[in-house]
């Protein structure tokens, strides 16, 4: 620890808002807990979360003041976390901010060793610092329909990041994927992927065409990262005994659905955090699924990016991703 600087640089949030105020100061390296490996930030991206952390509206709420940021990628300098640990020292990892104490938005961050993924050579920090949220979610979302025995899914938000990962991602396993968009141009974005199935949902005919196309292919389970109406549009327009899983809310409203949906038709209506997901997989198991997803990162897993913003410029950098998230990922730059 002789080596490592006192103080660091982080963006500091002190009041929940939406309209919220990030202050850039100097702050002392943080103090190392059992089983946390001190990493020195090379890049953080900025996600959906993050916004909705910023506002109070989040899954958790930390103690303020506090640093924000959920995910980043960085190199290993100090450890308080045994053997591997000491392995991990000098290594590039990718790496998740816990739901307690500072985040990633900062020239050093203390993670749990459990949320630190060592980075393939051919990965860059860059791509390692959009390597776990959109990635893994779209594996896990994957996964549940396996299980579900899906033939195929339907997704709304679908030319988002996450969306186009999920589309791709699952035309890679041979599933037909039912991609829901409100705008031509987004439908061109996701048809220059090479999509086949889109629907527009301001169409008169969506939830028509939505029962029909969902029957044929055998679509039963639904992701929906709009809630509100979205959700209802897809209980009514979803064969019998479908899955919705709720995983976003871009409305900003509550989900709506009648309850006949669910009684009459036997279908479901559920959530999927990524958090929890990621504390209930084996630790080995989910080092397995980030070494596997980094190798797709190139090709169905990549991510665009839309700017590299220095830290001294944090504000900037969120209210530029905040009015245009689909043009893909802000990266906040510490060393810049």
């Amino acid at each position: 620890m002789s080596t490592l600087p006192a103080e660091m640089r982080a963006l500091e949030l002190k009041e929940y808002s939406e309209q919220p105020r990030l202050d850039l100061l100097q702050k002392k390296l943080p103090a190392l807990k059992p089983g946390q490996l001190l990493i020195k930030i090379s890049a953080a991206s900025i996600n959906p979360s993050d916004l909705h952390f910023l506002e109070g509206k989040y899954g958790i709420k930390k103690k303020l003041p506090v640093v924000p940021g959920f995910e980043a990628a960085g190199t290993v300098v100090a450890h308080r976390a045994g053997f591997r640990g000491s392995r991990l020292v000098g290594k590039r990892v990718a790496c998740a901010a816990g739901a307690e104490g500072d985040g990633v938005w900062a020239e050093y961050a203390a993670i749990d060793q459990r949320f630190c993924f060592p980075l393939l050579n051919n990965v860059s920090d860059e791509a390692g610092a959009a390597a776990l949220v959109n990635p893994l979610t779209a594996w896990a979302m994957l996964d549940m329909a396996s299980e579900r025995k899906a033939r195929a899914i339907v997704q709304n938000a679908a030319a988002g990041a996450l969306g186009r990962m999920l589309f791709r991602l699952g035309r890679r396993r041979g599933l037909q994927v039912i991609n829901i968009v409100r705008r031509p141009e987004q439908a061109a974005i996701l048809k220059g992927d090479g999509a086949e199935h889109i629907l527009l949902s301001s169409d008169s005919r969506f939830e028509r065409e939505l029962l029909t196309l969902s029957r044929k292919l055998g679509a039963t389970v639904a992701y929906d990262a709009i809630a509100g109406e979205a959700t209802e549009q897809l209980s009514r327009s979803m064969p019998p005994r479908s899955r919705i899983i709720v995983y976003g809310a871009l409305s900003g409203e509550y989900c709506r659905i009648h309850p006949g949906m669910l009684i009459f038709r036997n279908s479901s209506l559920e959530g999927f955090w990524l958090s929890t997901w990621m504390s209930e997989v084996s630790p080995s198991r989910l080092q397995k699924i980030a070494r596997e997803s980094q190798s797709l990162i190139g090709q169905e897993l990549g991510t665009a990016i839309q700017a590299r913003i220095p830290l001294s410029r944090g504000p900037e950098a969120v209210e530029q991703y905040r009015n245009n998230m689909s043009a893909g990922k802000v990266l906040i730059l510490p060393g810049a």
